[in-house]
């Protein structure tokens, strides 16, 4: 009876399917019973930087002279109207919280078999503003992070930094207006469980990196820490 129940099952899941396919969020093709978010073609198509294994990668060289960090990559090359444009949207507008977790989860295998990343024990994920979480109803880099911690096998801490201030967006601003924009907008909570610690800040997409900048700084504040950064995505540097 059970097998037979577990058939019906089956049948029923591949007859909706059919008729309410889920779709690729970084394609629009169909995603079958054995796939998660993401269509296998895209996963193994997608334009991976391959930045998790250069000390001085593009994302580092970004903020040098900026935040004393211990690494910092992207997993894969941001393009306008390109797959992973697409992907982001999803995340961001669309509610598909399920394409960063899986995102986040093959990015984690990359790190963890990375020396640079080798001895992260914590991911923090750029918070939102109050207001803004309430309304979008979750973090979009929450995501990222959950997926990336999943794989790593590591602790995913979505309380300890706090952004005390929403801020108007960034989109059409300069790299210095970015960091005005930010600069006193986070803070950090309850932390000793941070101290001595190599935390890994992340999230969806790196610009100027005016606010992961901002992130890093208030995390450096707690006793011993050492700081990576590790996002979605980064445009061309």
């Amino acid at each position: 009876m059970r097998t037979i129940a577990a058939g019906i099952k089956t049948f029923t899941a591949d007859f909706f399917s059919l008729i309410y396919p889920q779709l690729c969020p970084a394609c629009d093709g169909p995603v079958y019973r054995h796939e998660k978010s993401l269509c296998t073609a895209c996963i193994h198509s997608l334009p991976r930087t391959g930045y998790h294994l250069q000390a001085g990668n593009p994302v580092s060289r970004l903020f040098y002279g900026r935040v004393p960090l211990e690494a910092a990559a992207a997993f894969l090359v941001f393009q306008k109207d390109g797959r992973v444009q697409q992907m982001i949207h999803q995340l961001k507008y669309k509610g598909n919280r399920g394409v960063g977790v899986e995102s986040g989860a093959l990015f984690g295998t990359d790190l963890k078999k990375s020396p640079l990343f080798a001895d992260v024990s914590c991911v923090i994920p750029v918070p939102l503003h109050s207001s803004k979480l309430r309304k979008r109803g979750y973090n979009q880099a929450a995501c990222f992070a959950e997926g990336i911690a999943s794989s790593m096998q590591i602790s995913c801490d979505t309380g300890s930094l706090i952004r005390r201030k929403a801020t108007a967006t960034q989109t059409r601003k300069n790299r210095f207006d970015r960091w005005q924009n930010v600069e006193e907008v986070f803070a950090i909570g309850e932390s000793a469980h941070l101290e001595n610690r190599h935390i890994l800040l992340v999230d969806d997409v790196i610009t100027t990196g005016a606010t992961l900048e901002a992130c890093a700084v208030k995390l450096l504040e707690i006793p011993g820490t050492r700081v990576s950064i590790a996002a979605l995505a980064a445009a061309s540097l």
